[in-house]
This record gives C-alpha cells, structure tokens and sequence, in this order.
C-alpha cells in the first residue's frame, strides 16, 4: 500500500536526544512530556510548523517507548485521495478490492501490529473518517472495509499537525472528540525562531551527519556564519537549517554563505534565493556517487 510505509522498529539511527531537542526551555519540556509518553501506548498528538522535525519525534519515540520492537509504519494522510483513505487505513475484504486475490488486504493498522501508526498531517482527514478515527482510539476495535469480523488495535497512534485544530473545532471542520482522543499526550514543537539558542549545537550535529553521509571532513564553522544563522527567521525551521548545512559540507563555502546572509539579512531579504541557485546540488546523487567509490 503507497500511503503506508513500514520500518521495524530498531532498524532507524537516531541522534542523541541533546542533539535533536536542544537545549532551550521549550524544548526542555519537550523532552519531559516525551519521558511521560514513553511509559505508555495512549495516542500521542505532535504538534508544529512544517520542518521542526515532528517525524523525527515521532520515530525517537517510537524507538524508545513499549512498541519499540515492532514496525514504525507511516501514513500520509494528505497523500490519500479521501475515496481511497479508508480501505488504505483499515484494510479491506475480497469483495471490496478489484482483481484482488488475497482474502482480505491488511491496512496501515494491520501493518502497524505490535508497533506504531504514525498519521502524519492527520487535520488533512475529513471529518468523516475523523469520527471513526475516534471511535477507534475510544474503542480499540475496527472492521476493514467491506468486512464484518470486528478486529482488535495493537498499535500505538502517533499523529503529526501544522495547524491549529482547536481554531479548526471551533470552525467545524475537525471532530472535537478526535482532538480529545490526545489529551493525555500532547507535544508542541517550537519553530526554530523561537529557539534561536539552540541552532549552535544543532549545527555542530548536522555538520557531523553530513560529513559522514557524504564521506567528507568535518568543516568548521566561521563566526560570521553561526551570527548570520542565529539572526535569520527560518520561515522553513529545521529542515531549511539542514540544507544549508549540507550546502557548507559539500562545497566548503561557509564563509560564501554567511557573506550571504548577512548581506540580505541587512536588505530584510531571504538569504536562500541568489545563492541556492548558483549552489544547487542533488544531495542524492552526492551519496550514490560516494557508494561507487
């Protein structure tokens, strides 16, 4: 099934825990509810802009909680045409899928047995599937599509948002009985201009990590870089912070970089838009290009 990717449960290598929440208030307190939500299986509900790293929570936690052996099976929810995302999630019987030949087909929750079912963008569901989400994590029971067994849930429900669901209650156009299905574990992840204190080790971690993806020596960043970091807005958060640190491990170009951005930093401009054009790569192809070495 496209929608629903599996990975057992050990097999993903995680930074250390410093390395991916910092050392900030807010993410202190991050690392505390996550403490909480390790001792056991309720929902969790993930909380952030686009690029603050809620899958990369999602996996550390899976990692570390009583599900950690079994598989880590991610769903796009925003991926699935709403037609199509009840048979992707339950599963469905023999006579609901065309040309099938198994008897029944599992679906993201059958995969996620023993494990964790991580819905990601899950305000992108309608509201329909949003009252059945609910009645699943109440109930822990679920049928497949077109089935009439009722089927047990063994699977921990991790679930990502970038939007605010209560204003989208407020609105209607989110069940506020799913909403309630989280209160016990609720994380909320600071973008990263709102914890500029933590870029300094976040670069010195992912300096480390590209260096040894792309099989390069560990550069070190100038001053003038780590002031232009620390001063920039990151509209794109940690996942725009990634980039160009990657940029500065491929091309040793760090202090490029940071005349970059102190210059439209000054101008009130984004510093990506001149200089990833002219230092575009495909990261991809860096790594593949390592292997055949």
């Amino acid at each position: 099934m496209p929608a629903g990717t599996v990975q057992t449960g050990r097999s993903f290598e995680l930074p250390s825990t410093e390395s991916i929440f910092g050392n900030s208030a807010g993410m202190r307190e991050v690392r505390e509810k996550i403490a909480r939500a390790m001792r056991d299986d309720l929902p969790v509900l993930i909380e952030g802009e686009s690029g603050t790293g809620k899958e990369l929570i999602g996996r550390f936690l899976h990692k570390h909680s009583v599900c950690g052996d079994g598989p880590f099976v991610k769903f796009n929810c925003s991926a699935v045409p709403a037609r199509l995302l009840e048979g992707e999630m339950f599963g469905y019987e023999k006579s609901a899928a065309v040309n099938m030949q198994e008897t029944a087909v599992a679906g993201s929750i059958g995969l996620a047995w023993g494990g964790t079912l991580f819905l990601d963008e899950i305000h992108d569901v309608d509201l329909s599937m949003q009252v059945k989400l609910a009645e699943i994590l109440s109930s822990g029971l679920y049928r497949r599509v077109d089935g009439r067994e009722v089927l047990a849930v063994n699977a921990r429900f991790v679930c990502t948002t970038r939007s605010d669901l209560e204003a989208k209650v407020r609105n209607r156009t989110f069940f506020e009985g799913l909403l309630g299905c989280f209160a016990h574990h609720r994380l909320h992840l600071l973008p990263l201009r709102e914890r500029r204190e933590d870029i300094p080790e976040l670069c010195e971690y992912l300096l480390e990590k590209f260096a040894r993806e792309f099989g390069r020596p560990v550069p070190h960043l100038s001053s003038n870089v780590v002031d232009a970091f620390q001063r920039w807005n990151w509209p794109g958060n940690v996942r725009e912070l990634e980039n160009w640190i990657a940029r500065i491990v491929v091309f040793g170009a760090d202090d490029v970089i940071g005349l970059e951005f102190s210059r439209q930093l000054a101008l009130g401009e984004q510093p990506v838009s001149r200089y990833a054009r002219s230092a575009h790569v495909n990261f991809g192809r860096v790594r593949r290009v390592r292997r055949r070495r």
